[in-house]
């Protein structure tokens, strides 16, 4: 299958995918991606089924091309309440600094099934999943009503489950991207992008899009040339006029230099990319819960940070060529890569 195969199956003008941002892409950013000829992607991760339908609906009246959904596979995982209690005291220093002594924690629950409802009731034709894969009775469901699945894999061993999934297509996202690994099985490994690029294709027979560090033309070429069919693209993105990010997150991301970039579990549990600053320093050594508990636990911190200013203990998100980031339109941004 060639590029223009996967780029004519997703009705799009050019063989990019706007990665799906949790917590950042908004209407409009993915309205946006659609009408300059990309694919546009709702990271619906961390909404409930309601706002999700809400979401889509939102991108709808901007736009009548075809967008992703994409959704983050539930995982089950028990925790020692005393352990929990311990990350959350661990948390404590901090919140101190922002004013907030033993906030309130709400453990927050997956809406998984009903998302992907929602994702048929909705007629949204491109679903994507992230942090593992759908079970059988999810993708029969979404392929009896023709949408189109994507998965990721961080590991050719991750892409071979991937394709045995039913997936039509797959992500691989090198050890230069931002925000969360799409990892679900074995050891968190951090294999380059072009090196994992070229060991997937030569394994799968599904189209592979490239993702992790992809911020300029040169870049995507490459990727391309290696065997992708299309490129994910955020980081690079994620200082537009349209992004939904925190005005600050987005001016780190324009301030940012080479190397800034390091890997935390400190936020949400979970191994994810961003730019070093003080939470991420200063939580090196203390008890971190597991994922998703994590991220609940520091819920409050982030949202307390962002709104006063504070960027020390934010979740800056942002892959290894965050450097390359400029602010500008999206298409305008678009418009340099092709």
């Amino acid at each position: 299958m060639n590029e223009t195969n996967l780029t004519i199956l997703l009705e799009l003008k050019h063989p990019i995918i706007q990665a799906p941002m949790a917590g950042v892409t908004t209407p409009e950013f993915v309205a946006t991606s659609a009408e300059a000829g990309i694919l546009g992607s709702i990271g619906a991760g961390y909404l409930s089924a309601n706002e999700t339908r809400q979401f889509i609906r939102d991108v709808k009246e901007r736009t009548k091309k075809s967008f992703a959904v994409n959704l983050f596979v539930p995982e089950r995982v028990e925790v020692d309440p005393l352990y929990l209690r311990q990350a959350y005291e661990a948390l404590q220093p901090i919140g101190k600094q922002l004013g907030l002594p033993f906030w309130e924690v709400t453990l927050s629950e997956s809406e998984f099934d009903r998302q992907v409802e929602v994702v048929v009731e909705e007629g949204v034709k491109i679903c994507s999943f992230t942090f593992g894969l759908p079970d059988e009775k999810t993708v029969r469901l979404l392929k009896g009503n023709d949408v189109y699945l994507i998965g990721t894999a961080t590991t050719v061993e991750e892409a071979k489950l991937v394709e045995q999934a039913g997936m039509d297509a797959i992500v691989v996202q090198g050890s230069e991207a931002g925000g969360h690994r799409g990892s679900f099985a074995g050891e968190i490994t951090m294999i380059p992008l072009v090196e994992l690029l070229g060991a997937v294709v030569a394994t799968v027979q599904i189209p592979v899009i490239a993702a992790g560090g992809i911020a300029n033309k040169e870049m995507m070429g490459k990727a391309l040339s290696a065997g992708a069919q299309a490129v994910q693209i955020g980081t690079a993105f994620l200082a537009a006029d349209e992004s939904g990010a925190h005005p600050l997150y987005k001016q780190a991301t324009l301030d940012a230099e080479v190397g800034c970039t390091v890997l935390t579990k400190a936020f949400s549990g979970k191994t994810a990319r961003g730019i070093r600053n003080r939470f991420i320093i200063e939580m090196r050594e203390e008890v971190i819960a597991p994922y998703p508990y994590q991220n609940d636990l520091t819920k409050k911190i982030r949202k307390e940070a962002a709104k006063q200013g504070n960027t020390d203990f934010m979740s800056l998100w942002a892959g290894e060529s965050v450097h390359l980031s400029t602010s500008e339109k999206l298409k305008a941004i678009i418009g340099k890569l092709i």
